[in-house]
C-alpha cells in the first residue's frame, strides 16, 4: 500500500467531505481516504498496482472539485500566504458590497411599508439583484454541486430560501399584487457571507505551523571533506559526513559526537529548559543550539530522517487525518431540504383547484417560512459570541470546531516544562552560607544553572582566579588562597571530598526533582539546589479539571524521579516520563481510545502532540509553532484558563442546542400552517408576509439567545 496527500480546493462545507470520501473509498484500489475540510487535504492510502495518483485526482475532479498531489516535503502549498490573503479579501469585498445594497433594502422594506416612496418595489428589486446573483453566486454553485452529487447542504438551503423570497418578490412587482420580500433575501445572504468571512479569519493557521517548523532548521553545515573545512547547503549533507559545529551555531543534522565537548540548548526540540552537556559518543539533534565550545560529530540522520523533519511530518499527518466535525445543521439539511420541497409541491398541487395564485401563495409561504435563516445562524452566532467572550478572557479559540469539541473532553494532557512549571531554573534550597561564594565562581560560567545562582546572590561577588569548567561535573575556581569546587557527586568523588554527612539531604532533594550542587574546598561547605518550579496556579487548575470530570495526565522528557516529584506537587496522579518528542503524539493516540483528548504545551516539541489531540491548547508564552498548531491559545499563560475554556465550550454548546430547538420549532410549527392545514376549519391561510415575519422572528430569537452568552460568568 502507498500513501499520498492531495490538496483539494472547491469544498463548500462538511457535506462536501462526505461526498468526496464516499467517491474515493468506492474507487477500486483505495484502502482508506481521510479528508480534512479545514486544511483542504485528502490523505489517501491506495494500492499502486491497481491505480495511480492521477486517477485519484480525476476522481476528485469528476465530483466538481479540483486537486493536485502534494509531493513529500513540498510544503509550498501549505504556506501559500498570498492565496489565503486573496480569499479573505474576496470575502471581505463581498461582505461590503452585500451590506451596501442590503442595508437600504432592509430600511425600505421595514420602515416604508405603510408609506412607500415612489417606485419603491422597483428600487428594492434593483438593490436586491446584485446581492442575490453576485454575492450569492457561491451558494448557487454549492447547491448545484450538491445536486449533481445527489445530496444537499447549507448552500442548498440558502439558495432555495433566498430564491423563493427573491423570485416571488419579482412576481409581486411584475403583477402589482401582494407583498415583496427583497429585504429578506438580501439581508440573509449578507449575514451568511459575513459568517463565512469570520470563519475564514478564525480558521486555524495549520500551514503556518509547518512553515515556522521548517525555518528552525539550519540552512548550511560546515563539513570536513578532502582534508579541508567547507560550508555546504544543508541538503548536501550526507550520512557519515564529519560535521563541525562552533559556538552559537545550530546543529545542522542528527549525529554522534566524535571529538570535543559542549553544552547544547535542546529546548527547541525537547522542551526542557536546562541545557545538556555533550561529550564524545553523545547524540546531538539537528536544529538544537550549541552554547559553548566546538565539537565535531558524525552525521547519522539527514534529510527526512532528522528529528525536526519527523516532527514536521507528524504535525502534517495529525492535521490531515483529523476527522472533521459534521455540523448538526448539515445533517438536518440533508433530510430537511427534500422534505420542504415535497411539502411545497404537495401544497401547490393540493390548492391548485382554488386557483394558481392561491396555490402559489401557499407554496411560497411554505418555502419562505422554511428559509434556513435561523437554522443557518443557530451555530455560527453562538460560536461568534463564545469566541468573542473567550478573547476578552484571554482565551483565543481558532474557529468553531475547537469550541464544539472542548465540552466532550475526557482527558487533558499537560506538557511539563513551561506549562505546569515556569520553564526557568531557580535556586530553591541553600544549605550553609555558600551562595555568595558559589555565585562568585559561577559568574565566569555561561551555564543556565549558573545564571540562577548568580541571580540568587545579594552580596558582593569576589574575584576568582583559575576558573575552569569541568564538563559533566561542575566548575572550579580560586578565591584568595582557597580553591573551591562546585558541582555534582561525581566531582566530589573525583576530588576525594567526603559527602557522607550530606548524603541523605542530597538524595532527599533529588527525590523532589531538584538538581543539587555541592560547594567544597577540602570538605563540603554547603549545598545549593536548583529546580524548575511549578506555576502557582497549576494545582488549582488540576483540581478544577477533576471537578469537571476530566482525567489529567502529565507528559515529559524528564526522568522518572523528576516527573514523579513535579506530578505530586501539581496534584497529578497520572504521568508519562522519559518521552521523546516524536513519541508524545503516540501517547495522545492511546488516550484518544477512551474519548476526546486535549493536549496543553508551549514548545516546538509539543507541536505534534497538539496537532494529534482533539483540542490543542498552546500557552501564550510558548513558541510560535505551538501557538499556530494549537486550536486554543491561552494569552495569560495561566493554566486556570484550561478549565475556563472547557466551561465556555459547555455554555456555548448549550446555546447552540437551544438555538437549534427554536429554529426547528418555528419550522415544525410554521410549515403545516403555511401549507394551509388550518384553512378548512378557520378559513385562514398564512400570508407569505406573515411567513416572512415568522422567519425573521426565529432569526431574532436565535441571535438574541446567543447574545445572552455574554452575560455568563466563566
Amino acid at each position: 500500500m502507498k500513501k499520498t496527500i492531495i490538496k483539494v480546493s472547491g469544498m463548500h462545507c462538511a457535506s462536501c467531505v462526505t461526498v468526496l470520501t464516499k467517491a474515493l473509498t468506492k474507487t477500486e484500489g483505495v484502502k482508506s481516504a481521510n479528508i480534512n475540510f479545514s486544511t483542504e487535504k485528502a490523505s489517501i492510502e491506495y494500492d499502486p498496482k491497481i491505480l495511480d495518483e492521477r486517477k485519484l485526482v480525476d476522481t476528485i475532479k469528476k465530483k466538481g472539485y479540483d486537486g493536485h498531489v502534494v509531493k513529500e516535503h513540498d510544503h509550498s502549498i501549505a504556506v501559500d500566504e498570498s492565496k489565503k490573503k486573496k480569499e479573505l479579501n474576496r470575502l471581505k469585498r463581498k461582505v461590503l458590497i452585500s451590506a451596501l445594497f442590503a442595508i437600504p433594502t432592509f430600511i425600505l422594506g421595514m420602515f416604508f411599508m405603510k408609506n412607500p416612496i415612489p417606485f419603491q418595489n422597483y428600487i428594492m428589486w434593483v438593490l436586491a439583484t446584485p446581492v442575490q446573483f453576485y454575492v450569492g453566486k457561491q451558494f448557487y454553485q454549492g447547491a448545484w454541486a450538491a445536486l449533481k452529487n445527489k445530496t444537499s447542504n447549507m448552500d442548498t438551503l440558502i439558495a432555495m430560501g433566498t430564491s423563493a423570497a427573491y423570485f416571488y418578490s419579482v412576481y409581486v412587482v411584475l403583477s402589482g399584487t401582494g407583498h415583496q420580500y427583497f429585504e429578506a433575501s438580501a439581508v440573509l445572504i449578507t449575514l451568511v457571507i459575513f459568517g463565512k468571512y469570520l470563519e475564514a479569519v478564525a480558521k486555524g493557521k495549520t500551514s503556518d505551523a509547518i512553515s515556522k517548523l521548517m525555518k528552525l532548521g539550519a540552512k548550511t553545515a560546515t563539513v570536513f571533506r578532502n582534508g579541508k573545512e567547507m560550508k555546504i547547503p544543508i541538503d548536501d549533507v550526507k550520512k557519515g559526513d564529519r560535521v563541525i559545529v562552533k559556538p552559537g551555531e545550530k546543529v545542522p543534522v542528527d549525529g554522534i559526537i566524535i571529538e570535543g565537548h559542549s553544552t547544547l540548548d535542546e529546548s527547541l526540540v525537547t522542551g526542557e529548559s536546562i541545557p545538556v552537556e555533550k561529550k564524545d559518543g553523545d547524540q546531538v539533534i539537528g536544529s538544537t543550539i550549541n552554547k559553548h565550545g566546538s565539537f565535531t560529530f558524525k552525521a547519522t540522520k539527514v534529510g527526512s530522517e532528522t528529528t525536526l523533519s519527523r516532527i514536521i511530518k507528524l504535525v502534517e499527518d495529525a492535521q490531515t487525518t483529523k476527522a472533521p466535525i459534521q455540523r448538526f445543521a448539515d445533517t438536518i439539511s440533508s433530510y430537511f431540504v427534500p422534505a420542504v420541497l415535497v411539502i411545497a409541491l404537495i401544497t401547490f398541487l393540493f390548492w391548485l383547484g382554488s386557483g394558481v395564485g392561491f396555490a402559489l401563495i401557499a407554496a411560497v409561504a411554505v418555502l419562505v417560512i422554511a428559509c434556513p435563516c435561523a437554522l443557518g445562524l443557530a451555530t455560527p452566532t453562538a460560536i461568534m459570541v463564545g469566541t468573542g467572550k473567550g478573547a476578552r478572557e484571554g482565551i483565543l479559540i481558532k474557529g468553531g470546531e475547537a469550541l464544539e469539541t472542548a465540552h466532550k473532553l475526557k482527558t487533558v494532557v499537560f506538557d511539563k516544562t513551561g506549562t505546569i512549571t515556569k520553564g526557568k531554573p531557580v535556586v530553591t534550597d541553600v544549605v550553609g552560607d555558600v551562595i555568595d561564594i558559589a555565585a562568585s565562581i559561577e559568574k565566569s560560567s555561561e551555564h543556565p544553572l549558573a545564571d540562577a545562582i548568580v541571580a540568587k546572590s545579594t552580596g558582593e561577588l569576589k574575584k576568582v582566579t583559575g576558573f575552569k569548567a569541568l564538563v559533566g561535573r561542575g566548575v572550579q575556581g580560586t578565591i584568595g588562597k582557597t580553591q573551591y569546587y562546585l558541582g555534582n557527586v561525581r566531582l566530589m568523588k573525583e576530588k576525594k571530598v567526603d559527602i557522607t554527612k550530606f548524603k541523605d539531604k542530597i538524595e532527599s532533594m533529588e527525590t523532589e526533582g531538584k538538581t543539587v550542587m555541592i560547594l567544597a574546598s577540602d570538605k563540603v561547605l554547603g549545598l545549593i539546589a536548583v529546580a524548575d518550579e511549578i506555576k502557582e496556579d497549576s494545582p488549582e487548575a488540576v483540581r478544577q479539571l477533576r471537578e469537571l470530570g476530566v482525567d489529567v495526565y502529565m507528559i515529559t522528557g524528564d526522568n522518572e524521579r523528576t516527573a514523579k516529584a513535579i506530578a505530586k506537587k501539581a496534584g497529578i496522579q497520572n504521568y508519562f516520563a522519559s518521552v521523546l518528542p516524536e513519541e508524545k503524539s503516540r501517547y495522545v493516540r492511546k488516550l484518544q481510545k477512551k474519548g476526546k483528548v486535549a493536549a496543553v504545551g508551549d514548545g516546538i516539541n509539543d507541536a505534534p502532540m497538539l496537532a494529534q489531540a482533539d483540542i490543542g491548547i498552546a500557552m501564550g508564552s510558548g513558541t510560535d509553532v505551538a501557538m499556530e498548531t494549537g486550536n486554543v491559545v491561552l494569552m495569560k499563560d495561566s493554566l486556570l484558563d484550561v478549565p475556563k475554556a472547557i466551561h465556555l465550550s459547555k455554555l456555548t454548546m448549550s446555546k447552540i442546542k437551544q438555538n437549534m430547538f427554536w429554529a426547528l420549532f418555528y419550522n415544525s410549527l410554521g410549515i403545516p400552517i403555511a401549507a394551509g392545514i388550518l384553512y378548512p376549519w378557520t378559513g385562514w391561510l398564512l400570508n407569505p408576509m406573515i411567513a416572512g415575519g415568522a422567519m425573521a422572528l426565529s432569526s431574532v430569537s436565535v441571535i438574541t439567545n446567543s447574545l445572552l452568552l455574554k452575560r455568563k460568568k466563566l
